[in-house]
C-alpha cells in the first residue's frame, strides 16, 4: 500500500495583507503537523493575498522562487511535509502575471508551479492565462494542480490523468452562490479519471464575493473520504476556516483503472471536436 494523509484547508485570506496571511498559514501547518503525521497540506486559491485586488496584484507578485515560496519551503522542511498554496506570480517583466499554484517538499525544495490556465471575468484584467499543465513526480506519487475555475474543464483532469496524475491538487476561491457547482466538479473529476482529488476552497469575504469553503478529498470512486461541509458558524450558517484530514491509498487508483478501463476503453480519434477552437 502507498498510503498518505492529506489535509485540506479553508482558510479567511485577508484581502491584501500578504504578511498577515502568511502568519496565518505558518500556524496552520504547525497545528496540522504538530498534532499528527501528515504527509501534504493543501491550502487555497490566492491565499496570500485575497482575490479581489485589481491593479494591486502587480504589487503581491512575486517571482519563482521568492520570499514567499522560501518562506513556505523552510516550513515544509521543518515539519517535514509537501505544502500547496496560490499565490500572485510574475514573470521578469513586471507587467505579466500569473495565478499560481505551487508546491514544495519536504526536503525545503520548490516541486512545481503551475499558472491557471482558464481565468474568468475580471481575472482576465489582471493575469495571463498559464500555458502548460504539468504533472510531477513526487515521493506521495504523481501529482497534478489546477486552480478555480480549471475544476469546471474535464480536459484538464483528464489531460493529467493521461501523463499519469494519481492525486490532483485544486485550490480555489468558490463562491458560496454556485458551491453545489464545486461539490459535483469535485466528484465528477476524481470518477471520471478514477483518481484522487483534494480540493481546498475558501471561506469568508473580499469586496463582493463570498467564498464557500466544503474543502474535501474524494476517492476514486467518488467517494468523500473527509469533508468540511459541516465546519459552519452555528447561527449564521456560513462556512468557517479549518482543516480536514484524509488517509488514502494511492494504490487504489490503479486497482479502480483495471476494473473500470476508463483511460484504456478511451476512442481519441473519435475526440477531435474537444481540440477545436470555436
Amino acid at each position: 500500500m502507498r498510503e498518505i494523509t492529506i489535509a485540506t484547508v479553508q482558510m479567511n485570506s485577508l484581502l491584501g495583507e500578504p504578511e498577515e496571511n502568511l502568519v496565518k498559514m505558518s500556524e496552520m501547518v504547525s497545528k496540522i503537523a504538530s498534532g499528527q503525521k501528515v504527509d501534504l497540506i493543501v491550502f487555497p486559491e490566492l491565499v496570500t493575498s485575497g482575490n479581489e485586488l485589481g491593479l494591486r496584484f502587480t504589487e503581491m507578485a512575486q517571482r519563482v522562487p521568492g520570499p514567499t515560496i522560501n518562506l513556505m519551503a523552510q516550513r515544509a522542511s521543518e515539519y517535514g511535509v509537501y505544502i500547496a498554496f496560490g499565490m500572485v506570480t510574475k514573470e521578469r517583466v513586471e507587467s505579466v502575471l500569473y495565478n499560481s499554484a505551487v508546491l514544495v517538499g519536504p526536503d525545503g525544495e520548490l516541486v512545481d508551479v503551475y499558472n491557471k490556465i482558464h481565468l474568468r471575468g475580471e481575472e482576465r484584467m489582471a493575469f495571463r492565462e498559464g500555458f502548460k499543465l504539468n504533472v510531477a513526480g513526487t515521493e506521495l506519487g504523481t501529482v497534478g494542480m489546477m486552480i478555480g475555475y480549471d475544476l469546471a474543464f474535464p480536459e484538464v483532469a483528464r489531460a493529467m490523468a493521461l501523463e499519469g496524475a494519481e492525486l490532483l491538487i485544486v485550490m480555489a476561491n468558490w463562491e458560496a452562490a454556485q458551491i453545489d457547482e464545486w461539490k459535483t466538479y469535485l466528484r465528477a473529476r476524481a470518477y471520471e479519471n478514477a483518481l484522487f482529488v483534494a480540493g481546498a476552497n475558501r471561506v469568508g469575504e473580499d469586496i463582493t464575493l463570498t467564498f464557500g469553503g466544503e474543502s474535501m478529498v474524494v476517492g476514486p470512486r467518488g467517494e468523500i473520504y473527509a469533508s468540511l461541509a459541516d465546519q459552519t458558524d452555528p447561527e449564521s450558517g456560513e462556512p468557517q476556516e479549518g482543516f480536514t484530514l484524509a488517509r488514502i491509498d494511492l494504490d487504489a487508483v490503479r486497482k479502480h483503472r483495471e476494473e473500470y478501463q476508463f483511460i484504456q476503453t478511451r476512442q481519441p480519434a473519435m475526440y477531435r471536436a474537444i481540440v477545436r477552437k470555436y
